[in-house]
């Protein structure tokens, strides 16, 4: 939309990585079984703009795993309203500890993360 605008009219980089973030927490949450925090963001690019309008489709996979922590590398895809082409326009990696009934740290179940690959 308009309000998601930089100063040059292309849809603003935090825009995106809020998408991105919404995605990536979303895979984060299903692997982890639970609530999934973001504790990082990094190695954001912007390859290519967005325009208003376009469609934005936000792709994530499991990059890694620690003792409570999740690591989902996230893409972001333009498609142009009216038309099939597609642009990549952002990049980066998200960072998320799995927290427990208390907002405690809980470490990943091994058996969920083999369930899901």
């Amino acid at each position: 939309m308009p309000a998601d605008t930089n100063p040059y009219g292309g849809v603003f980089g935090g825009w995106l990585m809020s998408q991105m973030a919404l995605g990536a927490g979303s895979l984060a949450s299903r692997v982890g079984q639970g609530k999934a925090v973001v504790v990082s963001a990094t190695d954001f690019a912007f390859p290519g703009a967005m325009a208003v309008g376009d469609e934005l489709s936000v792709y994530c996979d499991l990059a890694a795993t620690g003792n409570t922590s999740l690591t989902v590398r996230a893409e972001a895809i333009a498609r142009e309203r009216n038309g099939e082409a597609e642009t990549m326009v952002a990049s980066g990696t998200f960072k998320f500890v799995l927290l427990d009934e208390n907002d405690r740290p809980r470490a990943v179940d091994a058996a969920t993360l083999s369930a899901n690959d």
